[in-house]
């Protein structure tokens, strides 16, 4: 891999030389490998194989997740999402210790290894929201919830230069990996002063499933506003909201 330098950038195919854009710049590569038919059918690529499935696993697992909660993901995530979600996911493919390898499931193996992941790594809400919450997930129910104590804004909060305003916004979202389906409910506060002294309790409630056996994964997370002229704008097109995994609950 090379990278391209110079005032024309190319892209496409010459000789055996491939030109492409990634987030990483302009690249250059020699076209080569083994042949996809022999990766498929010889057995040296056994592990191959089984290394592609579980890839793929994550892959697709990821897509569920990233599909449920896209009403908020939308407003807090970075450029790489899709690629550190789905190498989170492959480590708790990794972990399944009950179906073989090359068949082992993101369900079956420990998904408390998603909780604290970050959707924006340019906003984490471990480091933008200073204060203890409660959440809770009753199974019997579907009802998931949060809780936040009263708290200064100013102090608790790690505002970008330029906020005004904030909100929290909360969700619950069950996901079928085999179906690659999911169902999925938000809650969030009014837009918030940042300057504001003390706020009042916050709870933030959202349902799925009544007594479902399929995985939960409850998020959590902060958007910031400014005022102009008493109109709301997200704070530089919400490139330092933060939204994270506080919990998964599995069957």
């Amino acid at each position: 891999m090379a990278r391209q330098n110079g005032i024309i950038k190319l892209k496409g195919t010459i000789g055996d030389i491939s030109f492409y854009k990634t987030g990483d710049g302009h690249l250059a590569r020699e076209k080569g490998g083994v042949d996809a038919s022999r990766i498929a059918n010889d057995p040296a690529f056994q592990r191959t194989r089984e290394n592609g499935s579980e890839f793929g696993a994550a892959g697709k697992g990821g897509k569920v997740i990233r599909n449920a909660i896209r009403i908020l993901l939308q407003n807090a995530k970075d450029k790489r999402v899709v690629s550190r979600l789905t190498t989170n996911l492959l480590k708790i493919v990794k972990t399944d210790a009950t179906n073989e390898r090359g068949l082992r499931t993101i369900e079956a193996g420990d998904m408390n290894l998603l909780k604290g992941f970050e959707f924006n790594i340019n906003g984490k809400l471990g480091s933008t929201l200073f204060v203890a919450f409660d959440k809770d997930f009753n199974r019997a129910s579907g009802e998931a919830t949060v809780g936040i104590a009263p708290f200064s804004p100013k102090i608790r909060i790690a505002a970008p230069s330029g906020t005004t305003h904030y909100k929290m916004v909360m969700g619950a979202a069950e996901v079928d990996f085999t179906n690659e389906t999911s169902t999925f409910e938000s809650d969030e506060t009014a837009v918030l002063p940042y300057e504001s002294a003390d706020t009042a309790v916050i709870n933030l409630t959202a349902s799925v499933t009544a007594n479902s056996t399929l995985p939960v994964v409850q998020i959590l997370g902060i958007e910031f506003y400014q005022e102009v002229n008493g109109q709301m704008y997200p704070l530089k097109n919400g490139s330092y909201n933060a939204l994270s995994v506080i919990d998964v609950t599995t069957a």
